[in-house]
């Protein structure tokens, strides 16, 4: 699904960076206040996530991903998600879209839920949509042409 919305975003000439967050090494915040106190905007924990706080402070927009795992995002995107506090808020973000997948239909309220009330609240984002697939879905070409057009639309 990832494939076709950066597929559609391409062939209008945006410029996507897909991160896999489940393939990186990130750690979960630690709340200890480096960031807003001693570091300037810098977490203290170096791992994987300071390849992605450059790609975050020049984004426009943001596409959260995820199959969803007990009603809400993996917890290797949660701790990113998480971990963004160090910026404050990126810089250029303005737009959010969140995509959604499971083997299973009504499953999807909890990252829904957290996607508008907690990530686009706090960071003052406009939402461009939520898309979700469950079990055959999933791979359908109805289902990919939907994220084409999204990442056309934009």
């Amino acid at each position: 699904m990832v494939n076709a919305f950066v597929e559609g975003a391409e062939k209008n000439g945006h410029d996507i960076t897909v991160v896999a967050v489940c393939s990186k090494n990130i750690a979960g915040c630690l709340a200890c206040e480096y960031c807003h106190t001693k570091g300037n905007g810098r977490c203290i924990r170096q791992d994987d996530m300071q390849e992605i706080y450059p790609v975050l402070e020049e984004a426009e927009m943001i596409v959260l991903a995820s199959p969803v795992y007990y009603h809400s995002f993996t917890g290797q995107l949660q701790c990113a998600i998480n971990r963004i506090y160090a910026l404050d808020k990126p810089k250029h973000l303005k737009k959010a879209a969140l995509i959604l997948s499971s083997g299973s239909d009504g499953v999807f309220g909890g990252a829904i839920y957290e996607y508008q009330n907690s990530f686009l609240d706090y960071l003052k984002l406009e939402d461009m949509g939520i898309y979700t697939a469950y079990g055959k879905q999933n791979k359908s070409e109805e289902k990919l042409n939907e994220l084409r057009k999204f990442g056309e639309r934009l």
